[in-house]
């Protein structure tokens, strides 16, 4: 009798070559199209040697696409995926080298001077008249540190709880066809008592600033009650800004009395006051669409300069029209209400409407349309410290963190671009949010592989999403490349139209 032995070998394992970035080379292409690389040579943030500075940039916003919190986790990340490793060939990103660069100090807000004067070149991305500019606040959470220079002992509304924390003024731009893009931040320091220091309305003056010198058009700033400062008022109109903001319990109001035979009187009402008379309106049955009143002859003081008798400089006030709309609260605000103090600063309210006043007092339902785009910014916020990483830079160096919060604001410069250009030509029920692109599209697994075709070697990325929900933006921006160069790399059918740049002295 003849027994046959049967043996099991071991597992043979394959290199499948996967990689968890696909959406890569469209981030480059995205990169390319708004010459972030140029800008930051032209902003002096540039090497002597090894890995060019713009490289290790587009390597960051990778990694701030993957949601590392480290350039550790962005440096393993560049090693063993397989997408990067045939992107950033034959440089080696090791993290004492992404370390070394973005603690070096740099002039980071330059980059982003140039970035926002570029987005204006382009007719999709540039700044029109009656776009709307959001000015808030937000705070960023460091528990690995404390009593650093840029970090506050801060109180979060929030959590309901202090911690170490930076401070960031932050403009946002929403316009007209739907693109919203970050603008400007700024960190705020805080100060001792009997100490000098820029405040944030001064943060915001600065930032305004900067955005007029390459806008010259008419834009709305809408802003949180904090930033409710009359000085600030007059600062916006006299630079050709619109202002609209929620009224707070304090706000002095005036309403103007017409009187025949008299001279007119100015009769002082304060905003809950105001809510309580329009709210049998707001919530009569007889109207039950109506959502927002708008109240006539509303004026405010604003203080303005001028000549004393003896010659001097002088500040007086003077009544000037405003526009103050009654209106229900925003859903937003309803999931996000907590209950606040009695305080004078908090917001007029009363049976969950409020006051909201501007100073475009011939269209105040613009204004209430404005200030319904407000919220956006709250979006943001949320949205880049759950997808981009905003809060999870660590580093104990201010330099790193300014690099850190500029590269933030370029990738979402890129990643809000790319979602607009998915979502203009579809309804609203097939549109994607800002998270389904990023998993489904920037953060999605592949699988590569390499063929040679006709003597030439050609790279195969399979993704593993569905394809067809962003089949538009694969087409339009996929490189013919993956070789990183600041220009794009044509084949050998049309190098006699390509420039060579020869060495000189």
């Amino acid at each position: 009798m003849i027994f046959l032995k049967e043996t099991l070998e071991q597992p043979r394992f394959r290199d499948l070559n996967q990689g968890e970035c696909a959406g890569a080379p469209i981030l480059r292409s995205l990169w390319d199209h708004f010459d972030f690389s140029l800008l930051l040579t032209q902003s002096g943030i540039s090497k002597r040697n090894g890995v060019p500075s713009w490289m290790l940039c587009f390597m960051y916003a990778i990694g701030l696409v993957s949601n590392s919190s480290s350039v550790n986790q962005m440096a393993l990340l560049a090693s063993k995926d397989a997408l990067l490793a045939i992107m950033f060939k034959p440089y080696k990103l090791a993290q004492y080298t992404l370390s070394r660069f973005f603690t070096t100090p740099f002039a980071w807000r330059t980059f982003g001077q140039k970035r926002v004067a570029r987005l204006q070149e382009d007719s999709d991305t540039a700044l029109k008249s009656g776009d709307v500019i959001n000015l808030d606040d937000t705070h960023i959470a460091h528990p690995y540190a404390k009593k650093l220079p840029f970090l506050c002992w801060l109180f979060d509304s929030s959590s309901k709880t202090y911690s170490w924390c930076m401070n960031l003024v932050v403009l946002q731009a929403v316009l007209q066809n739907g693109l919203e893009y970050p603008l400007f931040y700024s960190m705020w320091h805080k100060v001792e008592k009997d100490e000098y220091g820029l405040t944030k309305i001064d943060l915001a003056k600065q930032m305004l600033l900067m955005l007029r010198e390459n806008v010259s058009c008419r834009l709305w700033i809408a802003m949180d009650r904090w930033y409710l400062c009359k000085e600030f008022f007059v600062f916006l109109m006299d630079h050709h800004f619109d202002w609209v903001t929620k009224a707070k319990r304090n706000t002095a109001l005036y309403r103007k009395v017409i009187t025949a035979g008299r001279r007119d009187r100015y009769v002082p009402v304060s905003a809950r006051q105001l809510i309580k008379e329009a709210y049998k309106s707001l919530a009569s049955p007889r109207a039950p669409g109506l959502t927002a009143i708008a109240l006539p002859d509303m004026y405010m003081k604003l203080p303005y300069l001028t000549t004393g008798r003896k010659g001097q400089a002088t500040t007086k006030d003077r009544f000037v029209p405003i526009a103050a709309i009654v209106a229900a609260r925003l859903r937003e605000e309803e999931e996000l209400s907590v209950h606040m103090e009695d305080s004078e600063n908090s917001p007029a309210t009363y049976k969950g409407a409020y006051l909201i006043i501007s100073n475009r007092h011939d269209v105040p339902k613009k204004a209430l349309e404005v200030y319904g785009k407000r919220w956006r910014i709250e979006v943001f916020f949320r949205m880049a410290k759950q997808d981009l990483a905003f809060g999870k830079c660590h580093s104990t160096s201010e330099s790193h963190q300014h690099a850190h919060m500029e590269l933030v604001f370029a990738t979402e410069t890129l990643l809000a671009y790319a979602l607009w250009q998915v979502n203009k030509e579809k309804t609203s029920d097939e549109s994607c949010t800002h998270g389904e692109m990023v998993r489904g599209l920037f953060k999605t697994r592949c699988q590569v592989h390499s063929r040679n075709h006709k003597g030439s070697k050609r790279i195969y990325v399979d993704f593993d999403i569905e394809a067809h929900r962003f089949a538009s933006l694969i087409s339009a921006y996929w490189p013919k490349s993956l070789l990183m160069t600041w220009w794009p790399v044509y084949s050998s059918i049309d190098s006699h139209n390509s420039q060579l740049i020869q060495r000189t002295a």
